[in-house]
């Protein structure tokens, strides 16, 4: 990147003030320099790359290459990067998504916005994507036939992302792919969608493919059960049976909420938004106020009567969760945190923590986003255990990986 598409990147991703204070300038010099007012001093380029450095290293010797497509905040690449891969390509739409994945992967992240504007992706080894779930998952489909809308492979713009997918690995080849997509996919218009995606990839691409249905629960505090579909290109001896799956109760809320005895780690990049270490407490703004609580629990009361399942879930630290989702900025409803008086929303930090993320991870986006975010996001440690199982394989191939 040059100068200016640095300075650019590092607005999106700091904001201008908070860039502005790490370099040592007024937010009007930074204006100056975007609109080429003023010419940027010789030392930018360079304080801007170690601004935007990655959080998260690259590998020393790469043993096989990947693109990350709808890639969210890279929770995929996350799990395959640590078992020595190096991404050469990566697409997401979303701005605010893009500033958490460039503030962790570093401003050079090979990031495009729509990955239907793509010119050309590069040779690969293996092709991640989780593509996007709301034209086949439970609520995009009530929500769209609601409001008259068509859904799955009928659907105009986000129902034809899947042909995207297709075309890159029909052009490409790569060695393997990993698709993430909800469990209601298999059943979406009477299982005809996952048929039809099922034919594209064996029939018509050659591929040999295995699909399972995983919970995170295996792995954190947390029901989320997600389908991940693997294909190769060759046969290979790959079985779901050796995937492991640690039991469910090893796994407690406690393991990723914040410790108010003192042991909470202190974190830099997160400037005390969520916990306060001087009275080791998470901050008041998480608690819910008197009229929110008081209007989920007749909320839950008025369904309960109803005969339905509707309602909040209050849950301590020896418990697992719901499922995290996209809408928890709202009011948060589906994980409260049981404490003396009213019950308190998780963090953004520890929402991160219940997806596998560790604590290196940067969240420089408003709470709103974050939670979007990690509600969007892949758990980790799921597709960790899967690379662990996949890059072997590929790797006794006749044909070097990474070449």
């Amino acid at each position: 990147m040059n100068t200016t598409e640095l300075l650019q990147s590092a607005i999106t991703t700091l904001g201008r003030p908070q860039l502005a204070t790490a370099l040592g300038v007024s937010s009007r010099t930074i204006t100056r320099w975007v609109s080429g007012e003023t010419t940027s001093p010789d030392y930018l380029n360079l304080a801007l790359r170690s601004l935007l450095k990655p959080t998260m290293k690259k590998p020393k010797n790469p043993t096989f290459t990947f693109i990350d497509l709808f890639a969210g905040i890279g929770g995929i690449r996350r799990a395959f990067q640590e078992s020595n891969g190096t991404c050469v390509f990566s697409a997401e739409w979303d701005k605010f998504a893009q500033q958490t994945y460039t503030a962790n992967y570093g401003a050079e992240s090979h990031l495009i916005g729509d990955i239907r504007t793509r010119e050309e992706v590069p040779d690969h080894d293996i092709l991640l994507a989780g593509f996007p779930c709301q034209p086949f998952s439970l609520a995009g489909v009530s929500k769209k036939n609601a409001l008259g809308r068509p859904h799955g492979f009928d659907d105009p713009t986000q129902g034809t992302l899947f042909f995207e997918i297709k075309e890159i690995l029909k052009t490409k080849r790569p060695r393997a792919f990993v698709l993430e997509n909800v469990k209601n996919l298999t059943s979406h218009d009477s299982g005809r969608t996952f048929k039809i995606i099922m034919n594209t990839l064996t029939e018509e691409l050659g591929y040999h493919v295995h699909y399972k249905v995983i919970d995170a629960a295996h792995f954190t505090p947390q029901h989320r059960e997600r389908i991940i579909i693997v294909g190769f290109r060759e046969a290979t001896p790959f079985n779901w049976d050796s995937y492991p799956q640690p039991g469910k109760e090893n796994h407690k809320l406690s393991d990723v909420l914040h410790k108010t005895d003192g042991s909470e780690p202190l974190i830099p990049h997160d400037n005390g938004r969520y916990f306060d270490h001087s009275n080791n407490a998470v901050r008041e703004k998480y608690t819910l106020s008197d009229k929110l609580w008081n209007y989920l629990q007749n909320y839950a009361e008025k369904h309960r009567s109803a005969g339905n399942g509707f309602g909040f879930g209050l849950v301590g630290p020896n418990d697992r969760t719901r499922t995290l989702s996209a809408r928890y900025h709202k009011d948060g409803s589906e994980i409260l945190i049981r404490q003396d008086g009213n019950p308190r929303r998780l963090t953004p930090r520890e929402c991160a923590r219940l997806m596998g993320f560790d604590d290196d991870f940067v969240i420089p986006v408003s709470d709103t986003q974050a939670y979007k975010q990690f509600g969007n996001s892949v758990v980790v440690p799921v597709f960790k255990a899967l690379a662990d199982l996949m890059v072997p394989l590929l790797a006794n191939d006749s044909e070097r990986l990474a070449s």
